[in-house]
């Protein structure tokens, strides 16, 4: 597990959790193929030892269509703001919380828009899938954008500044020094 907090091979806890938070917030906002178009992060690292991910950060995203994105460290929790309220879960399996509270016991109508209720778990759709050669009800196009969300909020932290962000070429607008940290260097003999 602690390998995660070492670049070399993780992008820490953000890169951890953001699998299954930044996710949701695409689905969301109706991103789930395309990403913000700014990102401004800023993190604590720590200064020796073997780990040197960010062990405390922000960092807010914005997206083309106005909708901003904000990132924290602390306990895993997602919250959704509306102009009439919002809804909020705050740890893993946490309650689900709202303002007006009514929002939790409201009711989806035939007409809106109904979540896939997936029965055993990611893993279970992903062999029920393999077997039945039909799509994933996660593509894989959402968990690459999950993910380079989550990498390009690192790379912001690393630089400290704020990036704006191209999601059609998925690069750094106008920034040579942020687009080489969307690569590596491959060691000898290994290369593409």
């Amino acid at each position: 597990y602690d390998w995660r907090w070492i670049l070399d091979y993780s992008g820490g806890q953000l890169t951890d959790w953001g699998a299954h938070l930044v996710n949701i917030a695409q689905w969301a906002n109706d991103t789930d193929h395309t990403g913000p178009v700014t990102v401004e992060g800023k993190g604590e690292f720590a200064k020796q030892g073997l780990y040197n991910t960010a062990t405390q950060y922000d960092i807010e995203y914005e997206y083309a269509n106005g909708v901003r994105m904000f990132i924290s460290s602390g306990t895993p929790s997602i919250r959704f703001e509306g102009t009439d309220g919002w809804v909020s879960n705050q740890g893993w399996r946490g309650q689900l919380q709202a303002e007006p509270k009514s929002i939790v016991d409201s009711v989806i109508g035939p007409s809106e828009t109904h979540l896939y209720t997936c029965r055993g778990g990611e893993q279970q759709n992903f062999l029920d899938c393999v077997k039945s050669r039909k799509p994933c009800y996660y593509p894989a196009e959402s968990g690459h954008r999950t993910f380079t969300i989550t990498h390009i909020g690192n790379i912001s932290m690393m630089l400290g500044r704020k990036l704006r962000w191209d999601p059609d070429i998925e690069q750094f607008v106008n920034d040579e020094q942020a687009n080489r940290m969307l690569s590596r260097s491959m060691r000898s003999p290994w290369h593409l």
